[in-house]
């Protein structure tokens, strides 16, 4: 049987990626563009701007990516593309490349749910995880609890009631004068920071049967904090490391406990950790240490399909396209609120 090689494009947020995926040979090559350094100077993504960015970068990112690898458009079986959640500009645009392009080649355009590529990234790199397994995705715009029966077949049971991990993580960064994204700015500042020091809350962990998040709270917490100290001036870089440290440790924290929770609830033993946030150092080793004492497999993708990346929307397009789902109308239709527990009831 003839091997499949999709085509995916990824542009929900302030990535544009572009990859390439063989049904037979797996992942042949993907390409990230971050615009971080567009975005950096108002300290957070700008949606315009973002999708601005995408129509100048997409097009050639597809040309370098199929030259490289010596492949041609009509080399192509099938394009996979982020139809939701994200920014409505942003995912409007790869939705009209992904079918403007599917449409003139006679192809079909499949439309991804970007958590669920998430969800599915660690299958790039090893061929089982073993299901049922509970997810955290945990990234800038998400932070999520899903039970994964299998793949297609997921349940919702916990979310963030505001703040998601990593928007908590850029609103703190703010607040101590770093640099965005915040996530990996606080990381950094919390490794000089020393333990004790400050101790913030861990929201809604009181609750013994609740599985949802809130980081409002920590960050209301962190501002009030951060403007003691500045009318006694007190916030040198020692203090200001302290309150990273305090602040990355609540979040972990939070979110370690909240996935232990989780395993209890789902009856499952293991646990895969994804999105951006999963790329925090912290987490990683503390989530690793305290679940491998209870025999619990903790799964991540490499740091790079941590990330918003094109390989993993390729390899969800291609279990989809073997579902017999894609966009046959070519319809330009994008979902920015789009949520995990109904993929299957409304594609795109």
């Amino acid at each position: 049987m003839k091997s499949i090689l999709i085509l995916g494009i990824e542009s929900s947020c302030d990535e544009t990626a572009t990859a390439l995926y063989d049904s037979e040979k797996g992942l042949i090559a993907h390409n990230i563009f971050s615009q971080i350094d567009l975005h950096k100077q108002y300290g957070g993504v700008v949606p315009e701007l973002a999708s601005r960015d995408h129509i100048k970068k997409l097009l050639p990112l597809i040309d370098s990516l199929t030259k490289e690898n010596q492949l041609d458009l009509r080399d192509l079986d099938a394009i996979a593309y982020t139809a939701g959640p994200g920014l409505s500009g942003a995912l409007l645009v790869g939705s009209v490349v992904a079918n403007g392009l599917a449409y003139s080649l006679g192809i079909p355009s499949i439309p991804v749910h970007h958590m669920e590529a998430h969800l599915l990234a660690p299958l790039l790199e090893q061929n089982q995880t073993a299901m049922p397994f509970v997810a955290l995705l945990v990234s800038g715009g998400h932070t999520l609890l899903i039970k994964v029966e299998r793949i297609g077949d997921y349940k919702l049971i916990g979310q963030t009631l505001d703040d998601a991990a990593g928007e908590a993580f850029d609103k703190a960064a703010k607040l101590l004068g770093l640099d965005y994204p915040g996530g990996p700015a606080i990381a950094k500042l919390a490794q000089s920071g020393k333990e004790g020091v400050f101790i913030f809350p861990k929201p809604l962990i009181k609750k013994k049967d609740n599985l949802d998040f809130s980081f409002s709270g920590l960050k209301t917490s962190l501002l009030y904090k951060v403007q003691e100290l500045e009318s006694k001036n007190l916030l040198s870089e020692q203090t200001k490391a302290d309150l990273a440290y305090a602040y990355e440790d609540a979040i972990v924290d939070t979110l370690i406990e909240k996935s232990q929770r989780a395993i209890q609830f789902a009856k499952v033993n293991s646990i895969v950790i994804a999105g951006g946030v999963g790329a925090n150092t912290k987490l990683r080793e503390k989530m690793k240490d305290i679940f491998s004492k209870k025999g619990i497999e903790v799964v991540y993708p490499s740091i790079e399909y941590c990330t918003d990346n094109a390989a993993m929307i390729a390899l969800t397009g291609l279990y989809n396209l073997k579902e017999g789902i894609s966009n046959e109308s070519y319809e330009i239709n994008v979902n920015p609120r789009w949520s995990i527990d109904s993929i299957y009831n409304s594609h795109g």
